[in-house]
């Protein structure tokens, strides 16, 4: 299977996902049909379904223009807010989309309806996938929106932690330099860290996308999946990992907090060319 990275919004990614041998195609988090439709007609392939991880507008906004543009399309989540949603999963349910598999892993916490999606193809060569939506981020976590520390520690550590270790995780949001900067502060000495900051600063710069990583790579500086780490202990003040998990996120949520960005209805309405005629007659 291939992976196209799709990069909308201010910092969103979606990813269209294509078995190669039919042509069909699967869409994750499908936020901006537009550019999703320019996608699916370069690649020459037919949308079957879409995959969200969550209801928020950003991953799950695209859905409702998508059904009515591609009559019987399946849309799966694990929250009745996602729209368009025509297929309710559950947590270990496995889907198959030609040689495609994916089994649902059901990681409540950033919102009460999370979903991830773990993705491979029988007999292929090629590392599984892990599309983990605001759960799992390159070098951090998702925010604890609608669960607690609790939920996110067994997210980390029992559901997406004990996946294969070449795992590529394709995460909801382009934000590795802000965390790769938080876990060098957690630890400083931690050379793993310093080594992927540096190049995905160098990824930045060249507007290019951080994603995928592997889990593999992820238990080696990230500091939310090292909450056994002498040094992340240290920081926290915290052994108890769960303890050390929430004072993390909450060290983290007041990390050099960005700049007020317009609001989230506002960027999409620039993405979409929706302020277009008002701009042209100024």
């Amino acid at each position: 299977m291939k992976v196209k990275v799709i990069s909308v919004l201010e910092d969103n990614y979606m990813y269209l996902v294509i078995e190669e041998s039919t042509r069909d195609a699967v869409a994750v988090d499908a936020a901006v049909p537009k550019r999703l439709l320019e996608i699916i007609r370069k690649e020459d392939v037919v949308l079957r379904a879409i995959l969200t991880t969550h209801h928020h507008w950003d991953h799950a906004r695209g859905n409702e223009e998508l059904a009515q543009l591609f009559p019987g399309l399946q849309v799966f989540g694990a929250d009745e807010r996602i729209g368009a949603l025509t297929h309710k999963v559950t947590h270990g349910q496995e889907l198959t989309f030609g040689a495609i598999r994916v089994r649902c892993l059901f990681t409540p916490c950033h919102t009460s309806g999370h979903m991830c999606y773990f993705m491979w193809e029988d007999d292929s060569p090629d590392a599984p996938a892990l599309f983990s939506g605001d759960t799992l981020f390159v070098g951090g976590c998702g925010q604890f929106f609608e669960g607690t520390a609790e939920q996110m520690h067994t997210n980390l550590t029992q559901i997406l932690g004990a996946l294969p270790d070449d795992t590529k995780v394709f995460c909801g949001h382009e934000c590795t330099v802000r965390n790769l900067k938080f876990a060098l502060k957690v630890e400083p000495e931690n050379e793993a860290v310093k080594q992927k900051l540096a190049w995905a600063r160098q990824r930045d710069e060249q507007d290019l996308p951080t994603v995928p990583s592997t889990l593999h790579e992820e238990f080696l500086y990230n500091p939310f999946l090292r909450l056994t780490e002498e040094p992340v202990q240290r920081f926290t003040g915290r052994t108890e990992p769960v303890e050390v998990l929430r004072a993390l996120r909450s060290l983290r949520d007041n990390f050099k907090k960005p700049k007020e960005r317009p609001n989230p209805p506002a960027m999409l309405a620039f993405d979409w060319g929706l302020f277009g005629p008002l701009l042209e007659k100024k």
